[in-house]
């Protein structure tokens, strides 16, 4: 092998090595929510949800206005909870990364 392939070899190995150096505690499982999530269609049988309201039992239908409300929460809290995920996971807090994820995925119905 020559020297000039030598050189490169090891310049490929540090810069990769430096790359996954990088990585958070959780990044693997958080780009598998997101590609999860940028596969998926959206609409109310794939958006995020949030547990049933005290409303709700109330033995009447909800109004449009409250239904796309209640939407618009679950989803702006499912995406807080990835940001926070993400956050955690720049600052290499892998509990904090793990327990963001975790109330990400639930949201999200896929736990």
């Amino acid at each position: 092998m020559s020297r000039s392939h030598t050189v490169l070899l090891a310049a490929l190995a540090c810069i990769g090595g430096a790359a996954f150096a990088q990585a958070g505690p959780c990044t693997t499982q958080i780009a598998e929510v997101e590609r999860y999530l940028a596969r998926i269609k959206p609409g109310p049988a794939s958006g995020p949800t949030a547990p049933q309201s005290i409303g709700a039992q109330l033995h009447h239908q909800p109004t449009p206005g409250s239904v796309q409300s209640a939407e618009a929460k679950a989803r702006a809290d499912a995406d807080a909870a990835l940001e926070r995920a993400r956050q955690a996971d720049a600052a290499g807090d892998a509990g904090a990364c793990t327990k963001a994820l975790d109330e990400a995925k639930m949201l999200y119905g896929l736990e």
